[in-house]
């Protein structure tokens, strides 16, 4: 072993050192990762689906299995567990083309992560290797372009000083071993459970490994798989007259259903697997009504219960954990893509539900509900479920159960998110546009649902007439009440456009298209008044808010599913008809969709993609990155105050900041449940729920660690609160503290040493 080390040693310094010229530092880094790659990628795909067919397709989607599983579950774990140092970080002389090294970075405020300093094997060689073996396997001849383009980009990597020459080469012996046992292990699976699930469309693709076959069947045809798979890999195709009698009988809609729950299954364990695997940490959200839920009430000052008993629930299942907090998170999103795909196979067609399904999953907003645990995600369960069961409750012949359920979902939405009100809104909407439902407002069903929902504001009236109706004060002033509503244009741009982006682009234009056709063509299909009756009030309620005050791009989630039900069902009816664009159109929002959500899912792959990060400012996760990094900043200096021999305890000028630090500082979270160590500075008028709950006022004459985060570089840190001098007898600046991410600085904190609570 000494004497390998000794060998990869000296071909690294030979590649990074003697090789070393001004051609290689300029094609090197730019071979490691450029700002043409992805749009490079994206063009590529198109090609290959365009050009490729069938075959283009498969090939794309195994490009898009085996690569992120491999890198995920093959690659990341052995570098986590043989911790070879990269040689930049060990070697003194290591050259490192491409980086401007003239200026150092501020010092991280906290033991730096291996993650990104370990170099065992070389993802990128191993990316690369298994993309070019995949394409071999489906197209020979790209061999030719793809071989010397791999090798290229292990040569970089040594070359810029990130990997050993033994790193790439093990990576890429890995790539090309799990690429070619993947497409042989799925071609396997599809032809034993294909045949089962999927009879007819196994019936005209029976082997991916080629995707169109010879009619003769010869397995020989299979182009590249040759010398990759064993030649009864594939069975010979019989003609569709003589197929066997063992194939089950299934229609075509039947293939899209089980087709939408193999999706929903892989949706979930993927979801599972994200919030399992760290790479994004909680939100002030998640954080702060974690902290609720260790305080179980009937309400809470800004917010319903529900959130609360289900943070609880996944916590107790799985600990004080950030998989304990998310865990109902992805079990929702499942739980609805099951009710919408059954309800779509049932009222249009089970092909439809699986387009709702993906193009769900292509939506920012709803895929970043399915891994956060806030209230939007039972807010949007429960009025699409209330949707779901009054739209059987308006059947003729439903009777007054379904009406019961309406009520139940509806009043489960209002203890999720204040928003569950507007529901009734959209009733009185749909009343009015399709008078043959008003034969309903002569029967009980609706005003026995409306007296269950009713019932179910009980715990929130309740908690509020004990507090004064903090609450009902709370949502009035973020509502503008008391003031004079001067129109402005101010904010209608910014929430237009972040609901576009956050909505897909294509998405959100075709919903719009389709709204314009239904209201211009005429409203005959209740279906189509049905659900534009359960979104389109809310978000044009808000639309007009914007034009008062901000409205943040959340708050019209509920509304999101029903309009998309809308457009789907409105543009399978024109797919049937014969229009020829709307494939394109949705084949162009999908593959645009998955993009932004992969990236939005872990941003890092920028890095990877184009060679450098995204700018702090620009990074849609910056709020769920480095808070163990803030928790261990200000734990630091508790422990410095500690050694003056009294007790320390923190406060935080942000509510976040609080439960940020309550989950991520152990000895903190040790103590959540007993006598808090983490509290909100003592305000006189409540502005979150920890003023209802006990403080630092009977912790006389101990000392205190103030934190709280504040802008730029370029502002200048201000001066301590002064209900905080007067608490205390002195408070002492502790200067700035940078917390990095990736070289960046991600949050500026300012900390105070408060002695003597007065």
């Amino acid at each position: 072993m000494h004497w390998l080390q000794t060998l990869d040693l000296g071909f690294f310094r030979f590649i990074n050192l003697r090789l070393a010229n001004p051609v290689f530092d300029q094609v090197m880094p730019f071979a490691s990762g450029n700002g043409f790659f992805f749009p490079l990628l994206l063009l590529a795909a198109v090609l290959l689906v365009w050009k490729g067919r069938a075959r283009g397709v498969i090939c794309l989607l195994m490009l898009a299995l085996i690569v992120p599983l491999g890198d995920g579950f093959v690659c990341n774990p052995l570098k986590r567990a043989l911790q070879r140092p990269r040689p930049n970080a060990v070697l003194p002389d290591v050259r490192r083309p491409g980086r401007d090294l003239s200026v150092a970075p501020p010092a991280e405020m906290a033991p730096p992560k291996m993650d990104d300093k370990v170099s065992l094997p070389s993802a990128h060689a191993a990316n690369w290797f298994a993309a070019t073996m995949v394409l071999f396997i489906y197209y020979r001849r790209s061999l030719r372009f793809m071989l010397p383009v791999a090798m290229l980009v292990g040569f970089s990597r040594v070359y810029n000083g990130s990997h050993y020459p033994g790193d790439v080469l093990v990576g890429a012996i890995l790539g090309s071993g799990y690429a070619a046992a993947g497409v042989w292990s799925l071609n396997a699976l599809w032809q034993r459970l294909g045949r089962r699930w999927f009879p007819l469309w196994w019936q005209a693709l029976p082997c991916l490994l080629d995707p169109k076959p010879r009619p003769d069947g010869d397995p020989a045809s299979v182009a590249g798989s040759r010398a990759l798979a064993p030649q009864n890999a594939c069975k010979v195709r019989a003609p569709a007259s003589h197929v066997s009698s063992g194939v089950p009988h299934a229609t075509v809609d039947q293939h899209w259903l089980r087709l939408g729950y193999v999706w929903i299954a892989i949706c979930l364990l993927a979801r599972l697997v994200y919030i399992a695997s760290g790479t994004i940490q909680l939100s002030e959200d998640e954080a702060y009504q974690w902290i609720w839920s260790k305080h179980l009430a009937l309400s809470y000052y800004s917010k319903p219960p529900l959130i609360a008993y289900t943070q609880f629930l996944g916590t107790l299942l799985w600990g004080d954990t950030a998989f304990g907090v998310r865990f109902f998170a992805p079990v929702i999103a499942a739980v609805l893509s099951v009710v919408l795909l059954r309800f779509f196979a049932r009222e249009v067609n089970a092909r439809a539900g699986l387009f709702l399904l993906l193009i769900t999953s292509a939506t920012l907003l709803l895929s970043a509900g399915a891994v956060l645990m806030t209230v939007d995600p039972l807010s949007v369960l429960f009025w699409a479920a209330a949707m779901v069961a009054g739209w059987q409750a308006l059947q003729d012949n439903a009777g007054t159960r379904p009406w019961l359920w309406v009520g139940l979902w509806m009043g489960l939405g209002f203890l999720s998110k204040y928003t569950g009100l507007f529901q009734l809104l959209c009733w009185a909407v749909f009343f009015a546009l399709w008078p043959p439902a008003r034969k309903h407002l002569r029967r009980p069903g609706p005003y026995l649902a409306l007296l269950i929902n009713l019932l179910c504001t009980l715990p929130v009236l309740i908690w509020n007439w004990q507090h004064d109706w903090i609450t009902v004060t709370h949502v009035a002033e973020r509502a503008g009440a008391g003031h004079a509503w001067r129109p402005t244009l101010r904010y209608l741009g910014e929430f237009l456009g972040a609901e576009i982006g956050l909505l897909n682009p294509v998405f959100f234009g075709a919903t719009i298209w389709a709204a314009a056709a239904f209201w211009r063509r005429g409203r005959h299909d209740p279906r189509l008044v049905f659900f534009f009756s359960m979104g389109a009030p809310l978000f044009l309620a808000y639309l007009l808010h914007s034009f008062r005050s901000r409205v943040l791009p959340n708050w019209i989630a509920p509304a999101v599913l029903p309009l998309f039900c809308f457009m789907v069902i409105y543009w399978d009816t024109q797919w049937r008809l014969g229009s020829a664009r709307i494939k394109a159109w949705l084949l162009a929002g999908l593959g645009l969709g998955f993009a932004v959500v992969i990236l939005g899912h872990d941003t890092d792959l920028v890095k990877e993609l184009a060679g450098r990060r995204l700018p702090v400012s620009l990074d849609p996760l910056r709020r769920v990155r480095e808070w163990d990094k803030v928790a261990w900043v200000v734990g630091e200096a508790r422990r410095e105050l500690l050694a003056e021999g009294k007790p320390v305890f923190i406060i935080g000028a942000h509510y976040g900041m609080v439960g940020q630090i309550s989950f991520y500082l152990p000895e903190a979270k040790a103590a959540v449940t007993q006598e808090p160590l983490v509290f909100y500075r003592a305000r006189p008028t409540p502005r979150n729920q920890f003023f209802f709950w006990p403080g630092y006022e009977n912790r006389k004459g101990q000392n205190a660690i103030f934190v709280r985060e504040f802008g730029s570089r370029k502002q200048d840190a201000p001066p301590p609160p002064p209900d905080l001098e007067q608490a205390f007898e002195s408070v002492t600046p502790l200067g700035v503290r940078n917390v990095l991410y990736g070289g960046q600085v991600l949050r500026r904190l300012q900390l105070f040493a408060c002695r003597d609570l007065r």
